[in-house]
C-alpha cells in the first residue's frame, strides 16, 4: 500500500506542475505559482511517508 500512495503522491506532483507550466504559459502566473506549492507539498508529503510516526507529529507546516 506505500508503493501505492508513493505512486499517487508523484502522480499528483507530476500533474501539479504540468499544470503549473500550462498556467504560466496562458500568463496566470498566481495560479503557476499555486500548482508549483501543490507540486511542492506532494512532493514533500512522499518524503515524510518514511519518517517516524512520533517524530512527523512534531513537524507541521503551520
Amino acid at each position: 500500500m506505500a508503493q501505492t500512495k508513493d505512486e499517487n503522491l508523484g502522480y499528483m506532483s507530476d500533474m501539479a506542475l504540468e499544470l503549473a507550466q500550462m498556467a504560466e504559459d496562458s500568463g496566470l502566473a498566481t495560479l503557476a505559482y499555486l500548482f508549483r506549492m501543490a507540486a511542492l507539498e506532494a512532493s514533500t508529503a512522499n518524503s515524510e511517508l518514511n519518517v517516524p510516526d512520533d517524530f512527523s507529529r512534531q513537524v507541521t507546516s503551520h
